[in-house]
């Protein structure tokens, strides 16, 4: 079983910044592919960001936004920079034992999500 913890959303104005963290533990692995989805109210969950042997952005953040991973502490981080209301959502940690899943989006562990809100 693995288990992900999301932490750091919040509230911010536009034009802010915040990093989420997501902390894996149980069976997972440092190697894993490991995602950030996100769902705002009334509407369905999307990507964001994906990391595995590169890194994947959404177009929607590329060149805001920059995944990273922690291998010591099995963590993986999401670095928001330039937030814009449009980006309020929950934020979702994703895990999985095939690289692939970055790619195809297809991950078996998720996390419980955490909110973040952008005020303009």
């Amino acid at each position: 079983q693995v288990q992900l913890v999301e932490s750091g959303g919040g509230l911010v104005q536009a034009g802010g910044s915040l990093r989420l963290s997501c902390a894996a533990s149980g069976r997972a692995s440092s190697s894993y592919a490991m995602g950030w989805f996100r769902q705002a109210p009334g509407k369905e969950r999307e990507f964001v960001a994906a990391i595995s042997w590169g890194t994947y952005y959404a177009d929607s953040v590329k060149g805001r936004f920059t995944i990273s991973r922690d291998t010591a502490k099995n963590t993986v981080y999401l670095q928001m920079n330039s937030l814009k209301p449009e980006d309020t959502a929950v934020y979702y940690c994703a895990a999985d034992p095939d690289l692939k899943a970055a790619i195809l989006g297809e991950y078996a562990y998720w996390g419980q999500g955490t909110q973040v809100t952008i005020s303009s």
